[in-house]
Parts: structure tokens; sequence; C-alpha cells
């Protein structure tokens, strides 16, 4: 039985200055593997902040039907973010509105934050 296909929704370390984003990147790679584990479609959907952060996630929104959204810690949890997270918020209502919005504590448990929403 399929579980539905998910969006994973989060700020890409490699275009986030000043920090070495390698330990965020094999997190994330060990995240999406457990989607795998679990026969669960994942797509991700990094952003930038100061680009188009907007536009790209309306993009991936309206790519694909997803019966579950999950948007990352980095865009939650940095208060500066907060207005993005908003948009995000909304921008999933707007364009994907049958999907469930989850939340993630870390990279490598993204696939059990959507899996509380999908089962």
């Amino acid at each position: 039985m399929a579980l539905g296909r998910v969006l994973v929704v989060g700020l890409d370390p490699v275009r986030i200055p000043g920090w070495d984003p390698e330990p965020v990147v094999a997190a994330i790679a060990r995240g999406q593997a457990r989607f795998a584990e679990h026969g669960v479609e994942a797509d991700l959907c990094l952003v930038a902040p100061d680009e188009d952060a907007e536009g790209a996630i309306v993009e991936a929104l309206t790519r694909r039907d997803y019966a579950c959204v999950v948007v990352g810690g980095g865009i939650r949890k940095h208060e500066p973010l907060l207005e993005l997270f908003e948009k995000v918020v909304n921008l999933v209502r707007q364009h994907a509105p049958g999907a469930a919005i989850a939340f993630n504590s870390t990279p490598e448990d993204t696939a059990d934050a959507a899996l509380r929403w999908l089962r």
C-alpha cells in the first residue's frame, strides 16, 4: 500500500555562507534514505532565504501531488526566518491544500515526522 509522496522543505546548507555544510548534507542524505526504507517517495526542496525561496517552494509544491509536506527546523527554529516559516505554511495551504504539514526535529528524523501523518 502506497503511503503517498512527501515534500521536504528546508534550508540548503550548501548555500548558507560561513560554516561547514557537510555534516548537515550528510544528515539530510541519511534522512532521505530512511524514506526509502519505508517505501515512501520523498522530494527535497532546499532553499536559501536570500534567494527566491518562495518561488522555488511554489514550483516544488505544484510539481506533484503530496500527501505530506515536512518543514525543516532550519526554517522553523531560526527566529530571523519567522516570516519565511509563515510563508512556507501558507504556501502549503494554498498550493497543496490536501497535504498534511509535519515538522522534524533533525534532518535524520524527517521520515518519522512524515510517517506520523501518512499512516
